[in-house]
């Protein structure tokens, strides 16, 4: 079984900072990408940003500049830096990843993608 914990959503005025984390646990062989998604109400679920176990990261335009994703691979957390925050970035945010599980005798299992429980992200004007 592998779970992804999500931290660090509130409040916050616009202009001001958050940090997001998500820590995968479980019986992980390898973490092939971890990335966030954001959906506000009555809209899509959109890719906010993805990091590679390569380390090649990729962002929505809306928020280049802005937002820092990066990746601890000891911990197995991915974090999301949110600087100079716009009420349009208000939204659930999802973490995600590609997990690779090990199977009882250590070797790769299968991979597939699991999802976070979603955080609120809130800004006000």
């Amino acid at each position: 079984q592998v779970q992804l914990v999500e931290s660090g959503g509130g409040l916050v005025e616009a202009g001001g900072s958050l940090r997001l984390s998500c820590a995968a646990s479980g019986n992980i062989f390898s973490i092939n990408a971890m990335g966030w998604y954001r959906q506000a109400p009555g809209k899509q679920r959109e890719l906010v940003a993805v990091i590679t176990s390569g380390g090649r990261i990729n962002y929505v335009d809306s928020v280049k500049g802005r937002f820092t994703i990066s990746r601890d691979n000891a911990k197995n957390t991915v974090y999301l830096q949110m600087n100079s925050l716009k009420p349009e970035d208000t939204a659930v945010y999802y973490c995600n990843a590609d997990i690779t599980t090990r199977t009882w005798y250590s070797s790769p299992a299968n991979t597939q993608t699991y999802w976070g429980q979603g955080t609120q992200v809130n800004v006000s004007s």
